[in-house]
């Protein structure tokens, strides 16, 4: 058998080394960019020509929980292998991805079936859906990639067909004697699967052949696309030997850290008075999440710093001003941690050249005037200005949103399409000193109208499709919404590549503030039951009585905004999902805050009514003690309020907890009554949690000083029958629900 190098023609062998070229280059820049250590002290950074990177290691102390590596020296390159024998070919910190060398699964019969694992199935590793395609070899066959852990009704990943005319040509995988298809994204955390390969049915067979299927590095395969068509005539040949190209594939694996178990690999790191994110180990660092997964994250250094995030102070200054065709610098260069700064050079030698300069513009900015090309030039922006605004339309669903609007009364008189310009004046141009704060899912700026209304106007922080979507379904929601306790949506603007939401201006800050915050003027127990009442009523709509049900999913004391006369505003509505008339629930990405997040909801994936009442159940807790959702005890431990309240109120020690302002005010036996409506809503199964209906009537009694102890108590803590929503608004099943699918973000 001919090895792989001799099977190569003249323009493969060309076109191998200009990629073996591109390589060294790619090898040159990592091996600058890693200058510092990236392993931990004492500890080997490489297996031959691959790096090691912390957390993964060899050998014993060298490596974190779950990243453990083996370096096997005994040939003459030596190899580096993960889990049970599967050799790493790459680790990327930057993509969070390890490339791996996975074998072929075959046969040599038109019909088998094959699996593989990860090495862990509850370990930081799993597929990557993204990088990898599914590729099946074989002859009037179909290839179905099957995940062992399915949602819903979903029963396989990927499925492609290959068939096979009387002659083989072609130098493609496009059908004919090889299928390409991509991963589906909604197969979850792929970490084993199954393959199945079956014949199709009243086709003939021109061959005697074999049939493989393979997830393999979609990069990977386009290189080798061409050799592997090239030698599928031999592989079909069962009387032949295996090529090499047939026998094994690179793989992705992504991996990624839980904030939880991998916690000593996170600090706290604060970014404002209340509120805090997570940071790697390294100070010059940040987290990310991983999916919208809040317990999911990947490190990296922050802008300004290279190196490895995951070792104290590996993070190091990148020096500007030595690499200049980065960071250009017509002077003198001063290198600051995080950046540079450049000093322009006065001297009476350079005066020459800058008349020289300044001569040479004002002679092009002349003759720019005379021939007119400055309005020819204007024009063309102009132009250019409005296709990029109708992409930036259509890409954000505008068109629907416009024909939506103009086909609903009710909608129009409360919302409109504003232009930038618009805007752009209101905000002064989006001034930094407009700005009002930031949330998880953009900026806030103040403005002023044309019309002298003041609003609140909203920009996604980062320009990706996931921050564009959960905009895109805030304006869904909140156009179909109308609540004096929800905040009112003005309006939006789509034509541009960042959409921009107006609402209205709410001046005294959010809940959390007065709770936690350094508030001059604490909130009076009436008050916060009034503040809870008015919640639960907005809730309570969005769960029954909307046009639309909807589950917030992120319901926090952080988004209830409070008026000058402290009325609550539920807001944020990125995070929320719409459901129809007849669903109980969905399955969906975990996604909320810690603290607030239902248990129930974290460990099934199965978003309910009731994971709003159990986050609202922690709000109660907050008005009740002050202490925030998760804190220090004993000056050490972390502690969830959720469950150091149920435990308290459980032993009766209810006053250990309470705020001692509530007691000041006589507010004593309505807190209890409170109090056991929050022990209610924090229950751990959700089917005995009450309804947020039934919160609104029961917060009512408090209010009116109608509490019935016992009574109460039976109401809330017994067994809660599933609330059947009464259809109060009219529910839109036309423009409505087109936009509303267009729109739904996968999670």
């Amino acid at each position: 058998m001919k090895n792989a190098s001799e099977m190569m023609d003249p323009i493969s062998f060309r076109r191998g080394l200009i990629g073996a070229a591109i390589w060294a280059l790619r090898f040159q820049l990592l091996a600058k960019a890693f200058a510092a250590p990236i392993a931990l002290p004492g500890c080997p950074d490489s297996c031959g020509e691959v790096r090691v990177p912390y957390p993964f290691g060899i050998g014993q102390g060298c490596f974190h929980d779950g990243f453990n590596l083996t370096c096997d020296e005994e040939h003459h390159a030596p190899r580096l292998f993960l889990g049970d024998g599967m050799e790493v070919l790459d680790i990327s910190l930057l993509d969070g991805t390890v490339r791996i060398s996975s074998n072929v699964l075959r046969s040599d019969s038109l019909e088998f079936n094959g699996s593989w694992s990860v090495p862990d199935a509850t370990g930081p590793f799993k597929v990557s859906s993204s990088r990898n395609s599914f590729v099946a070899f074989g002859c009037n066959v179909v290839a179905q990639l099957i995940p062992h852990s399915t949602l819903g009704s979903l029963t396989y990943a990927s499925i492609c067909a290959a068939m096979c005319p009387e002659t083989l040509s072609g130098s493609s995988c496009s059908g004919v004697a090889c299928c390409r298809t991509s991963i589906a994204a909604f197969a979850g955390d792929l970490r084993s699967y199954g393959i199945q390969v079956k014949h199709l049915v009243g086709q003939r067979d021109y061959w005697q052949v074999r049939t493989a299927a393979f997830i393999v590095d979609q990069d990977w395969f386009s290189r080798s696309e061409s050799e592997m068509m090239s030698n599928v005539s031999q592989f079909f040949h069962s009387a032949q030997s295996v090529p090499m190209v047939f026998q094994s594939a690179p793989m992705v694996l992504e991996w990624s850290l839980d904030l939880i178990s991998d916690e000593g690999l996170f600090r706290l790191s604060p970014i404002g008075p209340v509120s805090s994110d997570f940071r790697c180990l390294s100070p010059n660092s940040f987290s990310y999440l991983i999916n919208g997964n809040y317990d999911r994250r990947r490190c990296s250094c922050s802008q300004g710093y290279q190196g490895n995030p995951y070792l104290t102070d590996g993070c190091q200054d990148i020096d500007e001003c030595q690499q200049p065709d980065l960071y250009p610098c017509h002077g003198t260069c001063i290198n600051l941690p995080g950046t540079y700064r450049c000093s322009s050079k006065k001297s009476i030698r350079n005066l020459p050249g800058l008349i020289t300069i300044i001569a040479i513009s004002a002679g092009f900015g002349l003759l720019f005037s005379l021939l007119g090309v400055a309005k020819i030039t204007n024009k063309l922006k102009k132009r250019r200005a409005k296709k990029m605004r109708q992409k930036f339309l259509k890409r954000n669903h505008g068109l629907l949103l416009q024909q939506l609007i103009s086909s609903n009364k009710d909608i129009a008189e409360r919302m409109k399409i504003f232009s930038l310009e618009e805007l752009e004046q209101a905000t002064n141009k989006f001034d930094q000193n407009r700005i009002l704060g930031g949330g998880g899912h953009g900026t806030v700026y103040k403005g002023i109208l044309s019309d002298q209304r003041v609003v609140a106007i909203k920009k996604s922080k980062i320009v990706i499709q996931r921050e564009i979507d959960q905009f895109i379904n805030e304006v869904v929601i909140l156009s179909q919404t109308n609540h004096r306790n929800v905040v009112k949506l003005f309006g939006c603007c789509l034509e541009v590549e960042v959409p921009l939401l107006v609402y209205e201006f709410i001046s005294n800050g959010t809940l959390s503030y007065h709770l936690h915050g350094q508030s001059e003027n604490p909130l009076s127990w009436k008050d916060r039951l009034r503040i809870a009442l008015e919640t639960a009523r907005a809730i309570a709509y969005l769960h029954s009585a909307a046009s639309i049900s909807v589950f917030h999913r992120d319901i926090k004391s952080a988004n209830i905004l409070l008026t000058d006369n402290l009325t609550a505003k539920v807001s944020d509505f990125g995070a929320s999902r719409s459901i129809s008339i007849d669903e109980t629930g969905i399955l969906t990405a975990i996604q909320g805050t810690h603290g607030y997040l239902d248990p129930e909801y974290y460990y099934t994936s199965r978003l309910t009514e009731k994971s709003d009442v159990y986050s609202f159940g922690v709000i109660l807790a907050e008005l009740l003690t002050r202490f925030t959702p998760v804190f220090s005890f004993h000056s050490s431990e972390v502690t969830s309020l959720a469950s150091h309240f149920v435990s308290l109120k459980r032993d009766n020690r209810l006053q250990d907890i309470l705020d001692p302002q509530i007691v000041e005010e006589g507010g004593t036996e309505d807190a209890k009554a409170v109090a056991r409506l929050a022990e209610a809503c924090l229950n751990l199964k959700g089917e005995e949690r009450p309804t947020m209906r039934q919160v609104e009537t029961t917060l009512e009694d408090v209010q009116s000083s109608k509490v019935h102890h016992n009574s109460q108590t039976t109401r809330v803590s017994q067994n809660v029958p599933k609330y059947q929503s009464c259809n109060e608004g009219t529910r839109l099943y036309s423009l409505e629900k087109e936009f509303i699918e267009s729109s739904e973000i996968p999670r």
